[in-house]
């Protein structure tokens, strides 16, 4: 990644990368521009090269030469619009940017669009730096990465936001490297299998969140340099832990030193005004019919899972990508050259993006935030699809929060909002997600959303996180819901960490923690999480509000029955069906005093009767707890004779 580039007589790029570039197709084009150190006729120094095809003389500026761009002009590569410098003498640290003459006579100072590294907010400047002096240690996590197989793997993700899950008595955000000893471990004993972090690369405003960026190959110097940064992912490597990073091809932020109007007109963005604008965020999108867009973004991509290991993206906002007006709201209406509202040219990308991806990285997790009817999110792109491997199930989210803010005396008609979701759930490779974006800006979060008293706030969370467990799809729950917060995400304060003094917080935060481990130890609650085989309904009939099914995993006998009851009533002598004879153990509870419940559980096993029932051939009799789920195994012996369960 960092070798020294051996320039003998020229310091310009070569034609055939400058050729890959302007096709589109020049994808580590990071080694390519930005500050890289080199040789040139035996003298040290630093090249420069940056795209600029409109500016009418372009400067390398900073401390070495007081901001003066007098004495650095760079040189532009025949009809490129590439410009380009050596500077000898220079070395890693040296801050800089690229002072632009444009058309108009107006000079601007740009941040250099492949910076590896950034001055800490509110300064701006770009820093020479290379990132090839970390020794990493993952190589065993690396290794298993081709051969890895989400689909059929336990996968719970921690959504993060860094700023904010915790901060020093001071105020100050613990570092990267802090984050490694204490993030992980917060991780790793609460069952979670993936850390997603909101976005990493440089931005000027806390309050995007990451979210509108200026610098796209800067991991952002707000928790220290990009070693610190390395350093984390390969902790979370070494214990086992996979790391998901947000990703925003979709946009980028107006900040005059970023990627807006580079050289003087529009170039990142499109030419056309309503095409470039997206009023609700302020922001600039990227203009996907120019291919040097196109090498710019993949190259970003690649950057981050080459580089830094990342293990893939949740790529943001993908709906405004594939439709020219979601979330957009211009004076008119834009449409295709056939009067869609279809991007055909960010559908394309997205393609061309995913394809690349896991050609490179087969073992890659490219997750879409996709909330609209697209077909085919997460289907190969030779048969259609647009080649991601996961889709956000934003609809289900939506729906099932609805349900749980209703009175439990108000839910036996809305059961459609519980059950809609199993007409499409395979049809995509979904993840659940209880993210960020449901516990802000006067949503209230998970917990106070629950409707009914105090006690029933906490049942229903419960409930609703057994149902969320058990329904088919990944899972992906952001930081602070472990915690039963009852305030809603606040950015610029740490999580309630004081709420764990409490004693049904505690016990909360107890049911959670156990409930992620026995889904990670039972296979039949993920082995076939995309497979309609990996579900069987046993009632949805909706009565007494209780809705009762299986999940199954590949083995024969491998399958749990799940009793979500959302009514706050018990239910004694319940009869349920189940598939086979023998008896059966209830190997989990939400109602349990330990987890805060009253207590209605099922003690010893329990035996079927050969009376058919809900389509089965035989059932059962059990107690429902109030505002509970209850999950039943069946008992099995092994071969020294002891006494198990059927998820053991």
């Amino acid at each position: 990644m960092g070798s020294t580039l051996q320039l003998k007589h020229d310091v310009n790029p070569s034609e055939f990368d400058l050729y890959l570039f302007h096709e589109g197709t020049l994808y580590e084009s990071y080694k390519t521009f930005g500050a890289h150190p080199a040789t040139l006729e035996g003298i040290d120094g630093i090249r420069f090269a940056v795209w600029a095809p409109n500016a009418r003389k372009v400067s390398l500026v900073g401390d070495f030469n007081n901001w003066d761009g007098n004495g650095h002009t760079m040189d532009r590569v025949h009809q490129s619009g590439v410009w380009v410098i050596f500077v000898s003498g220079l070395q890693e640290g040296e801050l800089y940017k690229y002072e632009i003459l444009t058309q108009e006579n107006k000079v601007v100072l740009k941040a250099d669009p492949y910076a590896f590294f950034s001055e800490e907010r509110p300064n701006t400047a770009s820093i020479v730096h290379r990132l090839d002096h970390y020794e990493w240690h993952d190589q065993k996590w690396i290794a298993s990465l081709p051969k890895s197989d989400p689909y059929h793997r336990p996968m719970l993700i921690y959504e993060v936001h860094l700023g904010s899950w915790k901060k020093k008595s001071n105020g100050e955000s613990y570092s990267y490297r802090e984050l490694a000893d204490e993030l992980i471990e917060h991780v790793l004993a609460n069952g979670f299998t993936h850390i997603e972090i909101m976005p990493l690369m440089e931005h000027p405003f806390d309050g995007s969140w990451g979210y509108q960026i200026t610098g796209y190959f800067s991991a952002t110097s707000r928790f220290g340099t990009p070693e610190d940064f390395m350093h984390f992912v390969d902790c979370c490597h070494q214990r086992g832990i996979g790391v998901i990073m947000d990703w925003v091809p979709a946009h980028f932020c107006k900040d005059e030193h970023g990627l807006g109007r580079f050289d003087g007109t529009p170039l990142y963005e499109p030419i056309d005004p309503l095409r470039a604008e997206r009023p609700l965020w302020g922001t600039y999108s990227f203009d996907f019919t120019k291919p040097e867009v196109v090498s710019f973004l993949i190259s970003n991509a690649l950057f981050w899972m080459d580089v830094y290991h990342i293990d893939g993206f949740r790529v943001d906002a993908v709906s405004s990508m594939v439709y020219l007006n979601h979330d957009n709201p211009l004076p008119q209406k834009l449409t295709n050259e056939f009067g869609g509202e279809e991007n055909g040219a960010a559908i394309a990308f997205i393609k061309k993006l995913n394809e690349t991806i896991f050609e490179k990285h087969p073992g890659a997790l490219m997750m879409a935030e996709e909330a609209t009817e697209w077909p085919l999110v997460t289907a190969p792109t030779d048969t259609g699809g647009l080649g991601f491997n996961y889709k956000w199930n934003m609809g289900w989210v939506n729906d099932v929060l609805r349900y749980m803010k209703l009175e439990s005396s108000e839910r036996a008609n809305h059961h459609n909002l519980l059950t809609f979701s199993f007409f499409y759930a395979f049809s995509e490779n979904f993840v659940l997600p209880f993210s960020h974006d449901d516990v802000v800006h006067g949503k209230r979060s998970l917990l106070n959303k629950m409707s009914g008293d105090y006690w029933q706030k906490f049942a229903n969370y419960r409930l609703l996180y057994g149902y969320f467990m058990t329904h088919p799809g990944k899972k992906l729950l952001f930081m602070g819901s472990e915690l039963g917060q009852f305030a809603e995400w606040k950015d610029k304060e740490e999580l309630d960490w004081n709420l764990l003094d409490f004693p049904s917080h505690q016990k909360l935060h107890h049911y959670l923690k156990e409930l992620n481990q026995f889904y990670q130890e039972n296979s039949s609650l993920w082995r076939l999480d995309h497979e309609p085989d990996g579900f069987e309904w046993i009632d949805h009939s909706h009565q007494e509000s209780v809705l009762t099914f299986m999940r199954k995993g590949k083995r024969k006998g491998d399958y749990c029955i799940v009793v979500c009851n959302f009514s706050a009533n018990v239910y004694e002598r319940y009869r349920i069906g189940i598939p086979s004879n023998g008896k059966f153990i209830e190997v989990f509870n939400s109602d349990a005093q330990s987890y805060g419940g009253s207590g209605i559980i099922n003690q010893g096993a329990i035996g079927s009767e050969k009376e058919p029932y809900h389509n089965q051939r035989y059932s059962m009799e059990v107690t429902v707890p109030p505002l509970g789920v209850a999950i039943f195994m069946k008992q099995t012996k092994n071969r020294r004779g002891r006494v198990e369960h059927n998820g053991k």
